[in-house]
């Protein structure tokens, strides 16, 4: 039984991430009503959380109802927010979000985006049915979120779920974090897009090394494959560290036609008790709305 179920879910949420943001009215575990406006990623905090405003603003939420947020960067235990790539959201630096947002808002939870999709996917979603769930997003970075007996794993310094900043085999290069040979820095788009220039495909991102792929050319599935490898690795230690039964993909690339077989057929490489059920996240662009209400609605009862 999840701590909050879905239809108890009532109230406003919003998803701040690198490119978009967005808010919803959620009546009954259901979206009602959504807003969407592109993310200025050079504008200061307090201009992000305006923003967040405007919009709910629009749709009727009042000064202390229910709220829950979410936003890229890492979110540490005390509501501190701090940029966790120099390319996404320039202006966040060391930020007291959690008293911003109490300012602006009169209650208000906020968490990290990807850990918000996670909670979601892991109480209504693709792991509604698991004991040991770990959700992971391949977009342009490597994300994700990890939901034990329907807890969301959560630590002082913001970094739990970050697993993209995980060591691989198959990486030599830093990533947005600072850390070297990681797995966002080979498996996540800017990593993709860094391999293509290396091979001599300069004018190439991951959307369009995903199409070389589809075509049959040899150099783009080389990169591909090279990504999936290592997020079917990450997956084996997440395993080997959290006994994993249910693991969601999300992200641009992660629902990428083919990419989950993809990873399903690196996985083989490990012995069998080290190959959870890998599935697609169910929830799409919702769950980071309905982890953020999730986790206020939590939040009210302990």
């Amino acid at each position: 039984m999840p701590p909050v179920p879905r239809d108890a879910l009532t109230g406003f949420a919003a998803d701040l991430g690198g490119t978009k943001t967005a808010a919803a009215r959620i009546e009954g575990g259901a979206v009602v009503q959504r807003l969407t406006v592109p993310t200025n990623g050079a504008a200061e905090p307090d201009a992000q959380i305006a923003a967040i405003g405007d919009l709910l603003a629009q749709l009727g939420h009042g000064r202390g109802a229910p709220l829950g947020i979410a936003v890229a960067g890492r979110v540490d235990g005390a509501g501190g927010w701090h940029a966790v790539n120099e390319g996404t959201l320039s202006g966040i630096g060391d930020f007291d979000l959690r008293g911003a947002l109490l300012q602006a808002f009169g209650r208000a939870t906020c968490l990290n985006d990807a850990a918000a999709a996670a909670f979601a996917e892991g109480l209504y979603g693709a792991g509604a049915t698991s004991e040991c769930f770990a959700y992971i997003t391949v977009s342009t970075g490597v994300g994700g979120g990890l939901v034990i007996h329907n807890r969301l794993l959560s630590s002082a310094n913001g970094l739990s779920g970050h697993v993209g900043f995980v060591a691989s085999r198959l990486a030599r290069t830093a990533c947005g974090s600072g850390r070297q040979a990681t797995v966002e820095s080979v498996a996540g788009g800017r990593g993709i897009a860094a391999a293509a220039r290396a091979a001599g495909y300069a004018d190439h991102d991951a959307r369009a090394v995903f199409e070389a792929a589809a075509k049959g050319q040899d150099w783009a599935e080389q990169i591909v494959t090279t990504s999936a490898r290592a997020i079917a690795a990450l997956i084996g230690d997440l395993t080997a560290i959290l006994g994993l039964d249910t693991v969601a993909l999300g992200g641009s690339i992660g629902l990428a036609e083919g990419y989950l077989d993809r990873v399903r057929h690196a996985l083989t490489e490990e012995p069998a008790l080290f190959r959870p059920d890998i599935v697609h996240a169910s929830l799409g662009h919702d769950a980071p709305l309905f982890g953020a209400l999730a986790r206020f609605q939590e939040w009210e009862t302990t």
